[in-house]
């Protein structure tokens, strides 16, 4: 991430420079991989993010006879965009790089209208700045979830209530997104909000004079599946500003 020269942060220089150069193919990253055509990103993808299919079977929302609005649909495949977007732009380890002329196989990428490479960046800082807003230690991130008691009186969340059944003190959070059918970053931010309440334990910041050859990441990716059954009392609970600004995109665009 680097500041811009007019002061602003930057997230991805090369995702801005491929933009405007109007460029179709591939930008390979550590934890994911943007796919643009003429330099709108109509397709992300990151081993840490469950897609659209796992989102809607997982989460209950898929209709028995396999049918589903073609609006929701929609705004399903933008949400998970956004939330694989967010991972493939975190920072790596290594260079990015860029194929010129690959194209995502699928019909996901016909079916997503292009984001602009602007809005990508928009919302990926949107998110790391809520994350740091909640509960600023990353180090929850990349550690297994481990429950802590509630104190006497204390509520919690449905949402809350579901992601700690599934934690048994060995899953991350990336590995608890696969497993409950939810998008990777909002379990994220779960999980940031029950270590602010006191209901996960947060691990102790890494010194940065010890050595640590491999560090974990919070992106690397989640060897759980999620079951094909919907989770049961778990209702989905989307982040509503974020649906209504995918609504407000798609409504630009008609």
């Amino acid at each position: 991430m680097r500041a811009h020269a007019a002061g602003a942060v930057v997230v991805s220089p090369m995702l801005l420079r491929l933009a405007r150069e109007r460029a179709t193919g591939a930008l390979v990253r550590d934890h994911g991989t943007l796919y643009l055509v003429d330099g709108r990103v109509v397709h992300a993808e990151s081993p840490v993010a469950p897609g659209p299919d796992v989102l809607l079977t997982a989460g209950g929302r898929r209709p028995r006879r396999g049918r589903i609005a073609v609006g929701e649909l929609e705004i399903c495949r933008l949400g998970a965009l956004f939330d694989a977007a967010f991972f493939a732009l975190a920072p790596g380890r290594g260079p990015a790089r860029f194929q010129y002329g690959t194209v995502h196989g699928t019909h996901a990428v016909r079916a997503v209208r292009p984001v602009s490479a602007a809005d990508v960046e928009r919302e990926t800082l949107r998110r790391r700045e809520l994350l740091d807003s909640v509960w600023p230690y990353p180090a929850v991130d990349a550690a297994p979830v481990v429950p802590r008691p509630a104190a006497p009186g204390q509520t919690v969340t449905a949402r809350g209530r579901a992601l700690l059944a599934h934690a048994d003190g060995t899953r991350t959070p990336a590995q608890l997104a696969w497993a409950l059918g939810r998008p990777a970053f909002h379990t994220l931010l779960d999980v940031r909000r029950l270590a602010a309440a006191g209901l996960v334990a947060t691990p102790p910041e890494p010194s940065p004079y010890d050595p640590a050859p491999h560090r974990p990441s919070p992106y690397d990716p989640a060897p759980h599946r999620p079951s094909p059954h919907p989770v049961a009392g778990f209702t989905p609970d989307p982040d509503i500003a974020l649906l209504r600004r995918l609504r407000d995109a798609l409504e630009a665009h008609l």
